[in-house]
């Protein structure tokens, strides 16, 4: 194969700008169709982004013979039935994050694309992002020693429709979700560490719902231990009335402090001096991990976000926000 026609299920808001596009513009790869059950939607996505097929129909989409490859962009609850419907058809199936709603679906997700033989690679694209790449560059090259531990603090206001309860988004909504906002954010972050300390081995924590705002929850703290003996502590609470994204990456002989979500610059912090990185992300932002997996799919590299290193976060979050241990 010289080029992957992907077709997209669930053409709505995250395929705008953050992935929809770059399936147009990475190398070796082309949009080929879309859908939506919404017949209408699907129709007017493909005349505005230039795509010559649309459905509102998965199986139709999934089944024909010029897609060669499969994004799920639907809400959680339906990515494991779609993702399983794909890699029956023996097309490789990449999904948003979080990569289901438990770590019970994920493995069986994992488990069906291992049985039909095709790849499954999971959203998580800060794997790929320069800005990502740079702090795991300074990890590797040992700028600040041996890491001991790493401290997440998440804050966020409530939108004006969560304190009116007149919010319909699906985020905050479990049965759609998975659970609230610590499913939908803190993957992320937890994601992203897993990729720059390794993979996380015990984890426990606490959820509450405070502010009662929504059913789900809306605060999560919890600790956890990497297998390179590394200790971690977070706290995400989406009731709060200031903003704050941190994360400090605590070494022998520095610390390193970025942002998940935002641009600020990265720093380094060391006896010597401190050290700052301004690094802006790409216009597209899923395109360097989509062009990973194109790339996989042709032979020329691999990809970082699989859905065995997606189901790791996800027996993570699971252990964090449902009270159990890891």
């Amino acid at each position: 194969m010289k080029e992957i026609r992907w077709g997209i299920i669930g053409c709505g808001n995250v395929t705008e700008v953050k992935s929809g596009p770059a399936f147009q513009k990475a190398e070796g790869s082309q949009l080929v169709a879309v859908m939506r059950r919404d017949g209408r939607l699907a129709e007017d996505y493909a005349k505005r982004h230039g795509v010559p097929k649309w459905y509102d129909r998965a199986e139709a989409l999934i089944a024909d013979p010029e897609v060669d490859a499969v994004y799920v962009a639907t809400p959680p609850a339906f990515h494991k039935q779609y993702a399983i419907d794909a890699a029956k058809a023996g097309k490789p199936v990449y999904v948003e994050k979080p990569m289901a709603m438990n770590a019970a679906e994920c493995e069986d997700m994992i488990a069906a694309c291992r049985e039909a033989g095709v790849p499954l690679f999971i959203a998580y694209y800060r794997r790929a992002l320069p800005r990502f790449l740079k702090v795991k560059q300074w990890l590797d090259d040992g700028a600040i020693g041996e890491v001991r531990s790493v401290i997440t603090t998440h804050l966020a206001k409530p939108s004006a429709q969560d304190l009116t309860g007149a919010s319909t988004a699906w985020r905050i909504k479990p049965e759609l979700s998975g659970g609230g906002y610590f499913y939908d954010l803190a993957s992320h972050t937890l994601d992203v560490l897993d990729y720059l300390l390794g993979p996380i081995v015990q984890a426990q924590g606490t959820a509450s719902n405070q502010a009662g705002l929504y059913e789900a929850e809306d605060i999560v703290t919890g600790s956890y231990a990497f297998a390179s003996g590394a200790h971690g502590m977070g706290t995400w609470c989406f009731s709060a009335g200031s903003r704050m994204d941190r994360n400090e990456i605590v070494g022998s002989q520095g610390r390193i402090v970025f942002s998940t979500f935002g641009e600020t610059p990265l720093r380094l912090i060391r006896d010597q001096g401190e050290e700052e990185c301004a690094i802006e992300n790409p216009a597209h932002i899923q395109q360097p991990l989509i062009q990973s997996i194109v790339n996989e799919l042709l032979g020329q590299g691999r990809c970082p976000s699989t859905g065995d290193t997606a189901m790791r976060t996800s027996r993570v979050m699971d252990a964090l926000a449902g009270g159990s241990t890891l």
